[in-house]
């Protein structure tokens, strides 16, 4: 059986693992859930990728004005905790508000290892989630942020996967113009 690639990591060396979705199932989930749990497991390998060796001097650079690398993963992590927190039908605590104000702030005394840490705990996590995530109730009314714009379960736990994957593209993006700036400057 042939496989589509994905590049593995910054140099660009083609990895010889198939992606995420290609590997089968992940076991535990339930069959409807599956591309979400792909989707998060496969942004987890490709931040992990993306951020090897990653100069943590130029985590909160604003390549052309743009939101930072460190604002990414500070992003990723918080909009899957917020989203699979009102997927429980719950609302946000206060410290998930005080992470919400605080993602766009530069944080110097962070590393970078430090947040991909943070974001594949959380990654993991949703995938618990969802492994007790009964499929007959993927339709049942769910509410958004304090407005509760009505959603449904389903709603809520897509979009945090395609949120999540937007996010690892304009990472990508953000890593590539701060290594072309840092190149710049030499």
């Amino acid at each position: 059986m042939e496989y589509v690639y994905y590049i593995c990591n910054m140099s660009e060396q083609l990895s010889l693992k198939p992606e995420v979705w290609m590997r089968g199932p992940v076991p535990g989930v339930p069959p409807l859930l599956q591309p979400v749990a792909h989707a998060l497991l496969q942004a987890g390998e490709e931040i992990v990728s993306y951020m090897d060796s990653f100069d943590d001097a130029y985590l909160w650079v604003q390549p052309a004005g743009r939101a930072s690398v460190g604002f990414h993963l500070q992003h990723i992590r918080g909009v899957i905790d917020r989203l699979f927190t009102y997927a429980l039908a719950q609302p946000l605590s206060e410290q998930q508000f005080e992470y919400l104000r605080a993602e766009s702030q530069e944080t110097p005394s962070i590393r970078s290892s430090d947040l991909v840490d943070a974001l594949t705990r959380q990654v993991q996590a949703a995938i618990s989630q969802l492994k007790n995530t009964d499929e007959t109730t993927l339709t049942d009314a769910r509410y958004l942020g304090r407005k509760r714009i009505p959603t449904t379960l389903i709603g809520l736990l897509f979009h945090a996967a395609e949120h999540t994957m937007r996010h690892v593209g304009q990472l990508l993006v953000t890593i590539k113009l701060v290594s072309l700036w840092v190149d710049s400057q030499r």
